[in-house]
């Protein structure tokens, strides 16, 4: 049984181990505590996945710049993370899920990601060239991708600018 919450402090160390072990390296463990002591910082939108009791994986969404006409603040969404111990069992498809849903309610409006086609596109995602929004990074076009959400409107396009604390990842 999956349980899915906000995270809180006491899971901290918890979530830097989950993405220390899934990445097999701390880079994505510091990107998390420098956002989350940042104004990009989404306290709504990093969640956990808990299995009896224990963090099992961890998902953040956190503000990007869109700089086209306009800047604006759009959702980024790295890293997920899920223990080696509890991959391929579908909690990462389900914090996936769980954060879309929150995004929605918040009414964001797109949610960039730097990841696989072949998992990203069974969640709506698509390449960011479908969308005009072009990534910061000399990538391969279908693995930077975008999920439209209700709340998006055409004027959404440009290029995506990290915050510096993605510098080291």
């Amino acid at each position: 049984m999956i349980h899915i919450r906000c995270e809180t402090l006491l899971d901290y160390t918890a979530i830097a181990e989950v993405n220390t072990l899934a990445f097999g390296q701390e880079n994505e463990a510091k990107l998390i505590e420098k956002i989350r002591y940042s104004d990009r910082y989404i306290s709504e939108l990093s969640l956990v996945a808990e299995v009896e009791n224990v963090v099992a994986a961890h998902i953040l969404f956190s503000y990007i710049d869109l700089v086209g006409e306009e800047t604006l603040q759009v959702l980024g969404l790295a890293p997920l993370a899920v223990h080696p111990q509890f991959q391929r069992q579908g909690i990462g498809s389900a914090l996936i899920k769980a954060g879309l849903e929150i995004a929605e309610l918040k009414k964001e409006s797109i949610v960039i990601v730097l990841g696989h086609p072949h998992f990203y596109t069974r969640f709506g995602f698509q390449s960011s060239v479908v969308y005009e929004i072009e990534s910061p990074f000399p990538v391969p076009e279908e693995f930077f991708m975008v999920k439209a959400l209700q709340n998006y409107q055409k004027q959404y396009k440009g290029k995506v600018v990290y915050p510096d604390s993605f510098d080291e990842v």
